[in-house]
């Protein structure tokens, strides 16, 4: 539908209150006509017929496949099309897709989801093919691929276009962790675990391509965020965790394999100390809104049960209740175990949680499509003389 809009200048965030009146007294600076003057028509004028009948705008559908090119020229038409996250992928043919399909028993053709970064431009739809192809690209065998749908199904980007510069996060739960070899123990969060990178990865990848992402044009965050690159992808770590696992908590049964997905802005990434401290270091965050997801080592929800919180919802609960924020809901304060009990850190997040969404139904019949000898990373040894883990 047609809008009508009129526009003050920017930024209207942090500027003293005269400027914000000078801007409502003032002119349109894309117009150039009374600022309010343009309010009072939009509301109060009747619709024109070409608003009455608005003509619906598709955007240009792209060809299906490339002309067949030199390697480096098609590795410099990906990158000068924006294609891209600017690291080098792995050329999509025809051969790779149809091998990463064997990943799903869905039909290439099936249209997965709908999804737009910007809320004025036109959701676009995209097929198992499309994410099979930006799987490719990202490095990813067909044993992701089930994980990559549930994601996609979300229509949840991961860059979604705003001038505050927003994060994403990835996290799985179930057995599909352990059968596609991802990291929730040591390092949980560093680059050394294939799945988590190219998991990740391939979600910023469906986002530049499916939202589109073009800077200026539908994405204009300010600062943008490294974080974009994979999105803090990785999985819980249910075994060492004394609570529920966190699918759990959202609905679904512990047999289940799902991914939530969150966003925010903020990540203080060290944090050590009782219930208290997590609590002061989320209020030193200064957002007000109420929403953080904390990811603590197992060993500092052991240390947490010990303070009384046997379940992550009565220190929901408490938490929401000392930040004090109109916001805030207990729902809102959500907690995921993960880490090496090498050292009971915390990371304080101000992100909220959106969804949780079903793998299972994306995975083959037959079981998760494998390599003859999947791909894996070298594996965290744990301790020689075995003090790893002991606590209190």
């Amino acid at each position: 539908m047609n809008l009508r809009w009129t526009f003050p200048p920017y930024p209207v965030g942090w500027v003293p209150r005269e400027t914000l009146r000078g801007y409502i007294a003032g002119k349109d600076p894309v117009s150039g006509v009374p600022l309010m003057d343009e309010v009072i028509f939009a509301l109060t004028q009747p619709l024109t017929e070409e608003e009455k009948h608005p003509k619906i705008v598709k955007s240009p559908r792209r060809a299906r496949l490339l002309k067949p090119d030199s390697e480096d020229d098609l590795h410099r038409l990906f990158l000068e099309s924006g294609w891209t996250d600017g690291l080098p992928i792995v050329l999509p043919t025809e051969e790779r897709v149809a091998e990463m399909l064997t990943g799903t028993d869905h039909d290439p053709q099936e249209v997965v989801g709908m999804t737009s970064v910007s809320t004025h431009l036109e959701r676009l739809e995209y097929t198992v093919e499309k994410v099979a192809v930006n799987a490719v690209m990202a490095g990813c065998r067909p044993e992701h691929l089930p994980v990559l749908l549930a994601i996609a199904s979300s229509g949840f980007p991961s860059m979604p276009s705003s001038t505050t510069s927003f994060a994403s996060m990835v996290v799985v739960n179930g057995p599909i962790r352990d059968e596609i070899g991802m990291n929730y123990g040591l390092g949980a969060l560093s680059p050394v675990n294939y799945a988590n990178s190219v998991i990740g990865r391939a979600w910023t990848l469906m986002g530049i391509n499916f939202g589109p992402v073009q800077p200026g044009v539908t994405f204009t965050a300010s600062l943008g965020h490294n974080i974009n690159y994979n999105n803090l992808c990785c999985a819980e770590n249910e075994e060492l965790s004394l609570w529920e696992p966190f699918h759990v908590r959202k609905g679904f049964k512990r047999e289940e394999s799902t991914v939530s997905l969150f966003r925010g802005w903020n990540v203080h990434m060290r944090g050590l100390g009782p219930a208290k401290h997590m609590l002061e270091v989320a209020k030193g965050m200064g957002f007000r809104s109420g929403s953080f997801t904390f990811l603590i080592d197992p060993l500092v929800a052991k240390s947490l049960k010990n303070e009384g919180f046997d379940d992550p919802r009565k220190l929901s609960e408490w938490m929401t209740q000392e930040l004090n924020s109109r916001f805030s809901r207990p729902d809102m304060v959500n907690f995921i175990v993960l880490g090496g009990e090498t050292n009971p850190m915390f990371a304080t997040t101000d992100f909220f949680y959106n969804r949780t969404v079903a793998i299972d139904p994306w995975i083959p019949k037959a079981g998760i499509k494998k390599d003859a000898r999947p791909l894996r990373m070298p594996v965290a040894v744990a301790c020689e003389d075995g003090s790893c883990g002991i606590s209190d």
